[in-house]
């Protein structure tokens, strides 16, 4: 479904992505994993388009997407929910996510079967609609913004440090909305720090070290790789 193929993204004159290759298949959940300012959201924002690459490819459903806007990217299936969840703060939750009806026109036609599958993921965005952005916590500010990314019906879900920040009930909270999103046949691509949460949601994991891939294969895999261990321990 989504190819990554050599990706060398600098963030201005610093070089930060060295080669990154990954690829995500349908219904996959990918995990990739590594410290603070190994190159995860580097990662993510270069397949979003946030980030312009020097070299390398992104491939979506067999189409060469790495000279595309972000906006584009979206309406071919890609939703994308960043590291500070990126919630406007004077909208309310519930105009939040008709932002994605103007620009988006399968959301509109979407209606109320959307809504439905955004509140079977999160029931508690019902009680939020009236609220502002200003007025929501961390974690609620993160669940809006993975809601929001599924208002767009993607194929793919990017999360960025979804679960940064987060008390541990509220990660376990996450992780079971994780896996309902799986269930509804959404891939997803997800930055983490902890590998223990990691290998919680992962089918397979990417381990990303100072912009470069030094490990793939699955949790049991990495576990008892002494090398990943050790690089992400730091």
């Amino acid at each position: 479904m989504l190819e990554v193929a050599k990706l060398e993204t600098f963030r201005g004159a610093v070089q930060v992505l060295r080669g990154v290759s990954l690829r995500v298949d349908g219904g996959e959940s990918i995990v990739l994993v590594g410290r603070n300012g190994a190159g995860k959201t580097t990662t993510i924002e270069t397949i979003m388009g946030l980030l312009p690459s020097r070299a390398g490819e992104v491939t979506f459903r067999g189409t060469a997407i790495t000279r595309l806007p972000p906006y584009r990217r979206a309406l071919l299936g890609i939703g994308y929910a960043p590291e500070d969840a990126g919630i406007f703060s004077e909208l309310s939750v519930e105009e939040n996510f008709r932002i994605c009806e103007w620009l988006a026109p399968r959301a509109r036609a979407g209606g109320s079967d959307v809504e439905e599958r955004i509140f079977g993921v999160f029931p508690e965005v019902k009680t939020l609609m009236t609220r502002t952005g200003s007025h929501l916590s961390g974690g609620q500010k993160k669940m809006v913004a993975v809601a929001r990314a599924m208002a767009l019906s993607p194929s793919i879900l990017l999360l960025d440090e979804p679960f940064e920040g987060l008390a541990p009930v509220v990660v376990t909270r996450f992780i079971d909305a994780v896996k309902k999103i799986k269930a509804m046949g959404i891939s997803l691509l997800i930055a983490e720090s902890n590998l223990m949460t990691a290998i919680r949601i992962a089918d397979r994991l990417y381990a990303i070290d100072r912009g470069e891939i030094i490990f793939q294969g699955t949790p049991q895999e990495a576990l008892k790789n002494e090398n990943v261990m050790k690089t992400l321990r730091g």
